[in-house]
This record gives structure tokens, sequence and C-alpha cells, in this order.
């Protein structure tokens, strides 16, 4: 008697589980529901549960049926379905194709060659080895929009099928709650493929990366900043003994006087990010009470500047963004020096994706906070980068 897809199934998660080069996907095999259904598709993943189409997968070999359950399993790992709504909004046919060369390309580079193959039809390209999804998506997008590019992105099929829809009718706590859930069985997994000596590609790698606290960098970027003289004042109490009822005064360096906040507004931004990057803005004014705050909203020029002086109630609904163009970060620092502004810190909030040529010819102490581009590197001062 034939063995059922079921049995098949099971069989291709025990030889996931016990190789060394797919051990660290364990806990991620393990998570949600795997299933064998008989409706008329390939595969399908919410990033969380798992969907086999009974009929793809007995036409597959042992091999190419743990190479799909690697792809739909990678999908989860990397959280596709979670950090590239956005993108799938804007255009779901290349946010499904990005997403496949992404983590066919981890697939493709195992070093056993026989623990996973893919599928006839599987999207692979060499050229996409190690990139992002995004960067995938970018490249694409101007391939797609170039008329003498002899890419035809609308020809790619997709191996399955992709539900960013969970994902986006979740609450943010849910969807934290979630992504905890993956980190967490990447980590275990982590432990027990470095006991075999296994490699974790960058892509995970980069996922488990301790995340950083950004009022923790900024409150250490505002001290080392702040150029007030060690003597005490009234006009603050200290912070740090106001949560125990003791009213003191503070020093006078630990007082912060302007900060310019320079937000981008480029196409690439979306509400989502503006939202953050707000509600980031809010959290510092309440954190550190700058003396004044000037917020620069920019894409290719500096189109306008809010100044808040000494009174953040409610400053995130009073913010008023404007833009919507290219990206030149450039302008930032040409605004501040044509308009000689004096600030003790330089705040910019951007995706990253900007100029490769940025002129930054301020000596103003600078923060860069990050939330897409991994590889985004400043001409000078600090920078932090944020999970999306």
């Amino acid at each position: 008697m034939a063995t059922s897809q079921e049995t098949r199934l099971k069989k291709a998660h025990v030889a996931l589980l016990k190789h060394p080069e797919t051990a660290l996907y364990s806990g991620v095999i393990l998570m949600g529901k795997s299933s064998v259904d008989d409706e008329n598709f390939t595969a399908y993943t919410d990033g969380f549960n798992k969907r086999y189409s009974r009929e793809f997968i007995s036409k597959l070999s042992d091999e190419e049926l743990r190479g799909i359950v690697m792809h739909e399993n990678l999908h989860v790992a990397l959280k596709h379905m979670q950090r590239f709504i956005r993108e799938f909004k804007d255009n779901p046919h290349l946010t499904n194709v990005s997403a496949d060369y992404v983590v066919n390309d981890i697939i493709m580079n195992f070093t056993d060659k026989n623990i996973c193959k893919l599928p006839t039809g599987a999207l692979y390209d060499k050229q996409f080895h190690n990139w992002s999804v995004r960067e995938v998506y970018e490249y694409l997008k101007k391939e797609q929009n170039n008329k003498d590019s002899s890419t035809n992105v609308e020809s790619m099929k997709p191996l399955d099928e992709h539900d960013f829809g969970n994902a986006k009718q979740m609450t943010t706590e849910q969807v934290a709650e979630q992504a905890g859930k993956i980190d967490r069985a990447l980590r275990e997994g982590g432990i027990l493929a470095g006991r075999m000596g296994a490699k974790i590609p960058r892509q995970i790698s980069d996922l488990l990366e301790a995340k950083v606290n950004w009022r923790e960098v900024l409150r250490d970027f505002v001290t080392s900043a702040s150029r007030g003289s060690e003597e005490y004042t009234w006009r603050r109490f200290n912070k740090r003994l106001m949560a125990n009822d003791i009213y003191m005064p503070s020093l006078e360096n630990e007082t912060v006087g302007e900060l310019i906040i320079a937000i981008d507004t480029s196409g690439s931004i979306g509400g989502a990010e503006l939202t953050e990057f707000a509600s980031e803005l809010a959290s510092i004014c309440e954190s550190v009470n700058p003396a004044r705050v000037r917020v620069l909203w920019w894409d290719t020029e500096v189109h306008a500047m809010q100044t808040f002086d000494d009174n953040y109630t409610n400053i995130a609904s009073l913010l008023k963004p404007e833009g919507g163009g290219g990206t030149h970060v450039s302008c930032v620092a040409e605004y501040i020096n044509q308009h000689k502004l004096n600030a003790e810190g330089v705040l910019v909030f951007t995706d990253g994706y900007v100029e490769s040529d940025i002129k930054w010819d301020i000596t103003t102490p600078t923060l860069w906070l990050v939330t897409q581009n991994r590889s985004f590197e400043p001409p000078s001062g600090k920078v932090v980068k944020k999970e999306d």
C-alpha cells in the first residue's frame, strides 16, 4: 500500500530535525500546525502554520518534499509575513517573489545537497546570495520599472502561497508574541546546531542579534553630547530620584539644550514607520525633556521645520509630516548649515535607503536611528539599527 503523504511529511520532519544543517530550524518546524490538505494549491504558510497540498507533494521526491518543508519553515523563521506587510500591500507579487528568492538561496547553499532539493520551477538566482527580502524587492522593482531591462518580473512565479493578511489582522501585542516564539525556537535550534558544528546563515544570525534599546542609546548619546557644566539646578528635578518621591536638583549637565530631529518622509517610508518615529520622538521628549526640539521633515530636501519649546504634551499629535519623494539625506546637513542651527545633537530617523555619497559636513554629534537597511553605514556619528 502506498505510503500516505502524512507519513511522508512526518519522515521529512524527522530527517530535517536530525540533520546538522537543518537542526537550527527544529523548533520552527515543530511550531504551529503542519497539515496535508486536499485543496488545490502547492504549499502555504501564514507565518506560523504550514499547509501542503496532497496532490502537489505526492509528485515530489523525498528530497524535494524536504525542500518544500524547509521552504515553508524558512518563511516562518525569517518572519516574512510579519516583517513585510507594507511591501506586500504595495506589490503582493513582487514581495512573494522576493521572499522566495531569499529562502531558496539558503536551501541551495546547504553543503549537503542530498538533504533538500528544490522542486522544478523554484525561484533561485545566485546573484541574490545573502540578500535580504528588502534588497531583492528594491532591485526587482527597479528592473520592473526599467523599460530597457531584460528581466521579466511578471513571469516569475513563487513556489508557494504566503498569507500576509494573518499578521495584518493581529494586534501589535499578538505579532510581538508570535515573533518572540519564533526567536526562542531559533535560539534553541541554534544551540543544537552549534553542538553539531553547523554554520548559521547570515539572514538568521541577523535576526538573532540582541535587540538594541533605542532609549538607552539615546540617553548615552545625549549625556555625551550635553555641554552643560556640573552645577546643580532646580529648573529640573533629578529624574532618577523622582521615582522614589525624592525631589532634588539635577546636575546642569543632565539637562539638554536643543535637539534636531530629522525624520525621513521619502516614498520608501510607510505610515507605520512614521507612526513609530512619532512615538519615539514623544518618548525622547518625555525622557530627556530638551529645552527645544526642531523637527525637520525631509526627503530630497527639507520641506518643513516644526519647533517645540519646553512643552511636549501630545507632541506626537502635533506633528505634520511633509514630503514623500526620493531620498537625499545630505539635504539635512545642508539645511542645518544654511540656517545656522546650533544644537547639542542631531537625531536622524530613516529606513537607511539613502544616497551612497552622503555629505555630512556638520560637527554636531549625530545619532542615526535606522529601521531597515542593515548595511547602512553613516559618514559620521553613531548608528543604531532596529528590527522592522
